[in-house]
């Protein structure tokens, strides 16, 4: 025969507060294990943004009218970062580049002629190695009437210029551009949507 029961033991009794820990201790522990989560996929998208705009691609957008008609201020650019890894610019490419006098900014330009090539310009026609450059993407408005030339571009070099041939900042007046400065071409242009297109 059993002897009565006088209740549960001192060591069967579990004090409320070591209760309390025990049930909210899995939820701080998955809480935790989120956040870190959270913390591990923030910094590798830090990561894979930060390479990806490094060797990659790079949005860019346009200061100023430079490269008008074909550009606009504020245009909003894709620029293929991985263009001329592999291979050389070519002319004709639309190219991000930083400006031989303040490295830190970038420019947009179009090549008009490479490594020694002859370029000049007569009354604005544009002139590669003897042959008229095919230009028809310069407005009527956007049209120069200068003179110079010829002047042959270095090895490694590229000639660029604004598609607004009066009003543009290129190799007239900072040289030929070294091609470690051109930085990727110019792919496509996705804003404003309505006028967004390939390059």
């Amino acid at each position: 025969m059993l002897p009565p029961s006088s209740g549960p033991s001192d060591s069967d009794r579990r004090h409320p507060a070591t209760d309390a820990v025990d049930r909210t201790h899995p939820r701080l522990a998955r809480a935790a294990h989120i956040g870190w989560a959270w913390v591990r996929t923030l910094a590798s998208s830090a990561v894979y943004a930060t390479l990806i705009v490094t060797f990659v691609g790079q949005a860019a957008r346009v200061e100023g009218f430079s490269m008008e008609p074909t550009l606009h201020d504020e245009d909003r650019l894709l620029v293929n970062k991985l263009a001329y890894r592999w291979s050389s610019p070519w002319v004709g490419d639309i190219v991000m580049m930083a400006s031989p006098a303040e490295p830190d900014k970038m420019l947009v330009k179009r090549i008009v002629a490479g490594p020694m090539d002859v370029v000049r310009s007569i009354d604005g026609q544009i002139y590669r190695n003897d042959m008229p450059l095919p230009d028809d993407y310069v407005g009527p408005d956007h049209r120069s009437t200068d003179t110079w030339g010829p002047e042959v571009v270095p090895r490694g070099h590229y000639f660029v210029l604004g598609d607004h041939r009066n009003n543009s900042l290129d190799s007239r007046g900072l040289g030929p551009i070294p091609e470690r400065y051109i930085l990727g071409r110019v792919q496509a242009r996705w804003w404003p949507v309505f006028n967004r297109r390939l390059f």
